[in-house]
């Protein structure tokens, strides 16, 4: 699944398979998909995986010992064949307002093991009775005679369909089991809902699917697991007029049912495959398509944004990108259409059904008139994260939940590389650091952490199943320069010192004496109920590392402890380990070799490589949070950014800096922190004020334009009046004119600052070019700047928004509370709204949104009081029993969190300001 609107909470495959590890990972990873091929081709079987997941949720015991009170499926009935038939509605019945679809389904499956009972996944399904019964069994075998059904029932708790038998299914006997069936078309964006959006006036209506991980069980009755693998024949039967699709290619034609005469598409029969990658469409979209090497390409979307031109950088992506996946997998795509639809709701960034990828409009959709080259950037690499799992994921199968970190983490390091290879000057895989290893690493250093792997019985019902895509783990392969690097030990000893045991270490350098020392690092040191580790969180390390600019050998730490002599470092050199950032860890040293490491960024700083400039204020300001060195330390590697002109380097102090704006936004502290990074930023907002010539055109480099968005944006946040003054001009410019000239990549800050500045007429205004955008990437920006303003009132009327789908689609709901969140003053008015109303936003969305961690992170993360802690955990008690789905580690982690920013802000609130004051009065 692509990202959006999950967090990377720990890393899938690490970077401790460096060199000539990670060619053997990738080697076996092969090896793996080869043979998952072959069973695909021969059998049911689906190969399982190696290691577990980012969830280790408590088990909940099952109510009784009946099969039909597990959540787990028995083993003893195995699927072949579904023929599934479904009639969605696009208008409401006017009798009860509701949307509905109805269907057939037969599925033929095999008696593994004898059984006298039928389980089958379904959830908010009506059932017609045939003989009295929710539906009907018959042998393929004319001479086996299949038992009758004895009673039949829905188990609403565990979701199943069930069949009690008057005998017993034969070992090795195929049968077929036959329902006819009603369920809702409803607007919750799981199973097949509908989606709505407005055209030339008239509300259209879209028939769409998100199986992942457990609604496909709403569309049909299915064994909804991801071993139970299959073949689909599928058939739509739709109005004349719409647009069939599903993941194989269609063969339509008109006939007459119930008196109406409609389009019957039937679909060629799918590849083996999981019941979480079907996907089935009806709308009236259009599309624009080509063909390479026999693979017919195809972007659908809204009629408009075809005509308007938003699918043609999709579309000239794809095919290259496919062709990459070909070489890089060494095997051709698998399938002879690749078909990618933008929809207007779509709760995910995207979804990797094979055959037919869905995309949030965001996604997928580019107009260079719109869109920043951060938008075109996310629609490189979610495209490339999608294209990849179709054979990472959607060949090669996870047996279960526990291994989605295989599956979502491998996709998540490639699509760096399919991205590449779409847009090589961009060089895209350097932000893996940002995007993917410092983002990682801030959960991944908590208590509440995980091991990777974990057992399957630890991940069982459906809203447990959510979590870990919400959090989902993000591989990192890194290679580069490292195939000299001989392994100490196999590559399965190495991996199981990273996958079996949670969280990450910090080695310690010490320059003097040459001693190199690893331990677990949390950010709050005392923490209490870690769980043992079979290795006592000690791992096999590759160390990367450079003397005062001149690359050295590289070595693995493989115990607690070792020394090395070709550390001891004297005079004015400078020991840097971890280059280029290569290895999951973070790095301390002694204190001579930060005092060097400081000075040789305050008067060379290139002799540094930029990811390790980016490492160097990452880890520091973690360190320091950790209580392993001062804060000041951390602060004082932020007194060369007056120097720094590259992107990474300057995103990663901002991101540290986050959190004291976070701290201390409230407090006295603020004025001298805002006086110092405005002196900070001075520099390189007027660098690119004479690049761009005053602001008249945008920079060459795609890091370079990333860099003046910071450079503006901090400017601004830091009460620049030469900044914020031009976001007024440029806004007001706007209203006046009706015409808008402020470039793509500065809009979402230039509208912020100016609704930040102004009052309701901007705010109105912003709104009704929100209704009115054209393209979901501009409606994003605007959705996010009118959470800006400083009037309380907007605010909360912003909120109420949220719950009604007619102002902000039930997709952006969570977002843009988070949004609101954000803003000092709206944090806690979202705060008091969620409160409030958390059991009708949880019940809107059901227990497995993808979006309920990211709205209580988002809603806390400034929680640093006592006061603040006892709210929240009042919160968890109030609402224990409406619970919190896929955001319930969220709940947990936000407790120990905001105790963490409660001991910190007592210990460095005092040095902080009076560091901050300090050197705002320096020159």
């Amino acid at each position: 699944m692509g990202k959006g609107f999950y967090i990377s909470k720990t890393v899938g495959i690490v970077a401790v398979i460096l060199g000539a590890g990670a060619l053997a990972a990738i080697i076996a990873l092969s090896v793996v998909y080869s043979q998952e091929k072959a069973k695909n081709n021969n059998n049911n079987n689906v190969l399982p995986t190696d290691g577990g997941t980012t969830l280790t949720p408590p088990v909940t015991p099952a109510p009784s010992s009946e099969l039909w009170d597990k959540y787990r499926l028995p083993k003893s009935l195995v699927p072949h064949y579904y023929n599934v038939t479904l009639w969605p509605r696009l208008t409401a019945d006017p009798a009860t307002g509701l949307y509905i679809f109805t269907g057939q389904s037969t599925v033929e499956f095999e008696c593994a093991e004898e059984t006298d009972v039928i389980l089958i996944h379904s959830n908010k399904l009506n059932y017609t009775r045939q003989n009295s019964h929710l539906a009907t069994l018959t042998s393929v075998n004319p001479v086996v005679t299949a038992p009758s059904v004895k009673s039949s029932w829905l188990q609403n708790v565990t979701q199943y369909l069930v069949l009690q038998l008057d005998g017993k299914l034969a070992k090795g006997e195929m049968y077929i089991l036959h329902t006819d069936f009603t369920g809702e078309l409803a607007d919750d964006l799981g199973g097949f809902y509908r989606s709505e959006y407005i055209e030339d006036g008239v509300k259209k209506v879209v028939a769409t699917t998100q199986m992942q991980p457990t609604d496909a069980r709403k569309a049909f009755p299915c064994f909804d697991e991801p071993a139970m693998k299959a073949v689909f024949y599928i058939t739509l039967i739709h109005d004349s007029g719409t647009v069939a699709l599903s993941n194989s290619e269609e063969k339509g034609y008109s006939v007459t049912l119930d008196g109406l005469s409609v389009q019957k598409t039937v679909f060629h029969p799918t590849k083996k495959m999981s019941t979480y990658l079907l996907a089935f469409i009806v709308s009236d979209f259009s599309f624009i398509s080509n063909t390479i090497d026999g693979v017919l390409i195809r972007i659908f979307a809204r009629k408009p944004a075809i005509a308007a031109k938003q699918g043609e950088y999709a579309l000239n992506i794809t095919g290259p990108i496919l062709k990459f996946f070909e070489k890089y997998y060494n095997s051709s795509y698998p399938l002879p259409k690749s078909d990618q639809i933008a929809l207007p709701d779509f709760n995910a960034g995207a979804m990797e059904n094979w055959g037919l990828i869905t995309y949030r409009e965001t996604a997928l959709l580019y107009d260079e008139a719109f869109s920043s080259n951060s938008n075109k950037e996310r629609i490189a690499t979610i495209i490339s994260h999608e294209l990849a799992h179709m054979w990472f994921g959607n060949l090669v199968t996870l047996r279960w939940w526990n291994d989605l970190w295989l599956n979502e983490g491998f996709a998540s390091y490639v699509e760096y590389l399919g991205a590449h290879e779409a847009e090589p000057d961009w060089n895209v895989k350097d932000l893996i650091v940002l995007s993917d290893i410092h983002r990682v690493f801030a959960v991944d250093a908590l208590a509440s952490s995980h091991p990777l792997s974990s057992k399957e019985e630890d991940i069982q019902k459906p809203a447990q199943i959510s979590e870990p895509l919400e959090s989902s783990a993000n591989g990192i392969f890194d290679q580069k320069n490292l195939y000299d690097m001989q392994l100490p030990d196999t590559v399965h000893n190495i991996m199981n010192t990273w996958v079996l045991q949670m969280g990450f270490p910090v080695v310690t350098i010490n320059t003097n004496t040459g001693s190199i020392a690893q331990q677990h690092f949390l950010l709050d040191p005392d923490s209490e109920g870690i769980p043992p580790s079979p290795f006592k969180y000690t791992w096999i390390v590759p160390i990367k590392w450079m003397k005062t600019g001149v690359e050295q050998t590289p070595q693995w730490l493989e115990k607690e402890s070792t020394t090395n002599d070709a550390m001891k470092i004297s005079g004015s050199d400078w020991l840097l380990a971890n280059l280029n950032v290569v290895g999951y860890y973070r790095v301390n040293y002694d204190q001579g070799n930060w005092d060097r490491l400081l000075n040789c960024l305050s008067t060379s700083h290139q002799l540094i490589p930029v990811l390790n400039r980016a490492q160097l204020v990452d880890d520091a300001f973690n360190l320091a949070r950790a209580k392993i060195i001062p804060t000041v330390l951390a602060l004082n590697t932020t007194k060369y950014l007056n120097n720094e002109r590259d992107y990474i380097p300057w995103q990663s102090s901002m991101n540290n800096l986050e959190f004291f704006y976070l701290m201390f936004d409230r407090s006295e502290v603020y004025g001298p922190m805002q006086d110092y990074l405005r002196k900070q930023v001075t520099p390189l907002f007027e660098y690119y004020k004479n690049m761009t010539g005053n602001w008249s055109k945008v920079p060459d480099g795609h890091m370079d334009q990333y860099n003046q968005v910071n450079a503006i944006s901090l400017a601004c946040r830091t009460g620049l009046e030469e900044c914020q003054n031009l976001a007024k001009l440029w806004f007001n410019q706007w209203m006046e004119t009706n015409k808008n000239h402020i470039h793509p990549n500065l809009r979402a800050i230039m509208y912020c600052n100016a609704i930040a500045a102004g009052g309701a007429e901007e705010w109105e205004f912003a709104w009704l070019q929100f209704k009115n955008a054209s393209i979901a990437t501009e409606a994003e920006k605007l959705r996010s700047a009118m959470a800006c303003t400083k009037q309380p009132w907007l605010l909360n009327r912003y909120l109420e928004y949220t719950l009604d789908p007619n102002m902000i689609r039930k997709q952006d709901a969570t977002s843009t509370i988070v949004y609101i969140a954000n803003n000092v003053i709206g944090q806690s008015l979202a705060w008091d709204f969620v409160r409030a109303q958390w059991s009708y936003i949880f019940h809107q969305y059901g227990g497995g949104s993808f979006s309920f961690s990211n709205l209580i992170n988002g809603v806390t993360k400034r929680f640093s009081t006592e006061f603040e802690l006892q709210q929240l955990k009042q919160f968890k008690a109030d609402n224990a029993q409406v619970g919190f789905g896929s955001g319930t580690l969220a709940v947990d982690q936000s407790i120990e969190r905001t105790i963490a920013n409660i001991k910190w802000v007592a210990e460095n609130k005092e040095n902080v300001l009076d560091w901050f004051k300090a050197e705002t009065k320096s020159k």
